[in-house]
């Protein structure tokens, strides 16, 4: 890298984690692992210029990179610690992963496209990130046999959070993900499950706007 080419990186840089301050995100760590992740090693070539931009992008199979504060947001309502143990549903490029793989024990994130998911799995391996386990399958059902999760966030939305996830969240546990219609008004929820005489139960907190993908069942066609 050149010296200007280092100097306008840092710029980018910079103004990168200022936009993620300016808009309410004041966790350091979540901040830090933000600044860890190199978002351009994630989106395609031709959005390079884009890459620390404040934008969703547009990836392979009809899918998106989240735009930076959406997962900065995302993973700060998440409260993780270093011993968690997190489910992610829709790997996507696998970018969300990355920053959560600096933030938690171990990361399973599952994919539903396996063109999607091959190219997450070698982008992560080529990156270092060696607590991440990419797996092809369906979200909706989560993975019953690495369960219970202290952790989960999903990354398309869905009317109703499934309850194989919810089966599948520790007690205590919370779970992140959009939620509502497709073709209507979606929201970020935080739920928190929680013990009772009876069982179990879950909170829901209503967060912010946002717009997802649809959260589908089964695995996707090959493209």
């Amino acid at each position: 890298m050149t010296d200007e080419n280092k100097q306008r990186h840092d710029i980018d840089r910079v103004g990168f984690l200022l936009t993620l301050r300016q808009r309410g995100i004041v966790d350091q760590a979540v901040l830090r692992a933000m600044e860890q992740v190199p978002r351009a090693a994630f989106v395609p070539s031709g959005a390079l210029a884009e890459a620390q931009a404040d934008l969703a992008l547009p990836i392979a199979c009809g899918q998106t990179i989240s735009q930076p504060y959406v997962v900065a947001y995302m993973t700060e309502r998440l409260a993780l610690k270093p011993h968690h143990r997190v489910l992610e549903v829709g790997t996507g490029s696998g970018y969300q992963a990355a920053v959560l793989s600096k933030l938690a024990r171990e990361v399973i994130s599952i994919e539903r496209f396996r063109t999607l998911a091959d190219q997450a799995r070698e982008r992560l391996k080529a990156g270092g990130y060696d607590n991440i386990e990419v797996i092809y399958g369906d979200g909706m059902a989560g993975c019953p046999d690495r369960a219970p999760f202290d952790r989960i966030i999903v990354t398309a939305a869905a009317e109703e959070a499934p309850a194989a996830l919810i089966e599948q969240l520790a007690d205590g546990g919370i779970m992140i993900m959009p939620r509502g219609p497709h073709n209507g008004p979606q929201h970020i929820v935080k739920l928190t499950k929680r013990q009772t005489p009876d069982g179990s139960a879950v909170d829901e907190e209503r967060l912010i706007a946002v717009r997802f993908v649809p959260l589908l069942a089964g695995q996707a066609r090959e493209l």
